[in-house]
């Protein structure tokens, strides 16, 4: 969804919510063309599809002028501003305990989201389980407070990651990899920006170039849903909630819980309540005092 939204191919629009952009926009031209290169580059299985065509596309937008040369390197911006600017005696205040535990519930949830969708792609499930789920997690909250501490939006895995799950990364090596190059990415951001920047289209700002992969992780991340029992309502209609509430909601947490409510109550409901681990009825609990708590 964000990927279609990126590209221009929808759009919002009153009573419709949403509906097809201006195919006839060079920018959304641009997204259709990376998504061309990049699915037959795909299909073809050639090796960095993704960055083939990234650059293809940019290498168009630059050609029919929607890219600026920006020069190549530059210094990173001082953390002065944001790094250390906690309030953590403030964040302790009663007033805000139901704050922080909706947050704590939106970190995990999307974490866990992530983790088992990026995980399942990558094939690194077993019987259902991430294997070594407590050390992925404990990385994803050191680096959430890390971000925290510096200032920046939340570092923590993004379902992004399934870009380089399908070039073949898969151990902690490519982690690593990609960790450097976000380190010399912060003195490259002319070059980035020229890359990955924006394109004003009315009031809408578009991203051609990355717009292609987005849309087409989406293609690798649905193939899970042949595991969902389709026959059997009590397992299809969560499932159904969490896949749909997802991309509308913008939202891996929105998704997640109304599909763990939709499985409690059903499962109960049927008389198949033991089919249901006692920590999911705690999280379906949680979820809708949660909700209640928003109102």
């Amino acid at each position: 969804m964000i990927g279609l939204q990126w590209a221009g191919l929808v759009v919002a629009a009153p009573g419709t919510l949403v509906t097809m952009g201006p195919l006839g926009s060079g920018p959304v031209l641009l997204s259709l063309g990376g998504l061309a290169i990049t699915s037959v580059l795909m299909a073809r299985k050639v090796p960095g599809a993704f960055l083939w065509g990234i650059l293809a596309t940019t290498a168009a937008a630059t050609v029919f002028g929607y890219v600026r040369y920006q020069g190549i390197a530059s210094l990173p911006p001082s953390l002065a501003p944001t790094f250390m600017k906690l309030d953590v005696v403030g964040a302790l205040a009663p007033a805000l305990a139901p704050a922080v535990l909706v947050f704590l519930f939106l970190a995990i949830f999307d974490s866990v989201g992530t983790l088992v969708g990026v995980g399942e792609q990558a094939g690194l499930m077993r019987d259902g389980t991430l294997p070594r789920a407590r050390e992925a997690l404990l990385a994803d909250a050191v680096g959430t407070v890390a971000g925290a501490v510096l200032g920046t939006s939340t570092v923590t895995a993004y379902v992004e990651s399934g870009a380089g799950v399908a070039a073949g990364g898969r151990t902690g090596l490519a982690s690593l990899v990609t960790s450097g190059l976000f380190l010399c990415a912060l003195f490259l951001h002319p070059l980035v920006r020229m890359i990955g920047g924006g394109y004003q289209v009315g009031q809408t700002t578009l991203y051609p170039a990355i717009a292609a992969p987005l849309i087409l992780v989406g293609t690798m991340m649905i193939g899970v849903v042949r595991h969902v029992d389709w026959g059997d309502p009590t397992e299809a209609i969560p499932a159904f909630l969490t896949l749909i509430v997802m991309p509308l909601s913008v939202s891996i947490t929105e998704g997640v819980a109304f599909g763990v409510i939709a499985h409690a109550g059903l499962k109960a409901a049927a008389g198949r309540g033991r089919d249901v681990h006692p920590l999911m009825y705690g999280f379906a609990l949680m979820f809708i005092a949660r909700y209640a708590l928003l109102r």
